[in-house]
């Protein structure tokens, strides 16, 4: 698992650098909010959580989450010496997973962190009545065993699924299929596409809204 530290501090990055590693967390320091943007841009660069420092040289931590952060949805945790309450609520309604003050106990910060990631697994897999999908693996399984799909049925079913107890349009998916594929199909396809995968999956947790599109309800 890899963790963006942007911290300015060198004595509190190396600190913290070295207890991530001691807890099996590879950890990308940058600094700055220039060294930050200029490395959340890089395409060939993922990072699982960011520990966010709020006053940094070059720029302010809310404003470099908002604008490079918040859209790639990855969890993030502020850091900052401030305590005041109005930082701590602006930083949760911001979309920031967790907030923690200086100085504070590595301990605490590794639970969180675990807290944090242990989440993220948990929601990369998906439960729909007997229905599992592996959203991360991009791998369906009935009863705990796997369904083979193709390529296409599994993108219209992530389709679903990551848009649970919302309609889908029916539009909306020749669209995609059309952005996947590159080739035309009408409303006729989507109805055969979705029979087979419903015949695949011997479920009945796709529902059809008719006149409009198709559903996954997760209970809970």
């Amino acid at each position: 698992m890899k963790i963006l530290l942007v911290e300015d501090n060198e004595m509190v990055a190396k600190g913290l650098i070295y207890t991530l590693k001691q807890n099996g967390y590879e950890t990308i320091h940058k600094a700055n909010v220039t060294q930050t943007k200029e490395f959340l841009n890089r395409k060939d660069e993922t990072v699982n959580l960011i520990i966010l420092d709020i006053s940094l040289p070059d720029g302010n931590g809310f404003i470099l989450y908002e604008e490079d952060v918040k859209d790639k949805n990855i969890p993030t945790i502020f850091l900052t010496a401030k305590d005041e309450e109005d930082d701590i609520v602006k930083g949760l309604e911001l979309g920031a997973e967790d907030y923690i003050t200086k100085p504070f106990s590595t301990r605490e910060l590794i639970a969180r962190i675990n807290k944090i990631i242990s989440k993220t697994r948990t929601n990369l897999i998906v439960k729909v009545k007997d229905v599992e999908f592996d959203l991360d693996k991009m791998v369906i399984y009935k009863d705990k065993k796997e369904i083979i799909l193709t390529s296409l049925e599994l993108k219209i079913l992530h389709l679903l699924f990551t848009n649970l107890n919302k309609v889908v349009a029916r539009n909306d998916i020749i669209e995609k299929i059309w952005e996947w594929t590159g080739n035309d199909v009408n409303d006729n396809t989507v109805t055969v596409y979705l029979k087979r995968i419903r015949e695949k999956l011997g479920s009945d947790i796709i529902t059809t809204v008719k006149g409009i599109g198709y559903r996954v309800d997760k209970e809970g």
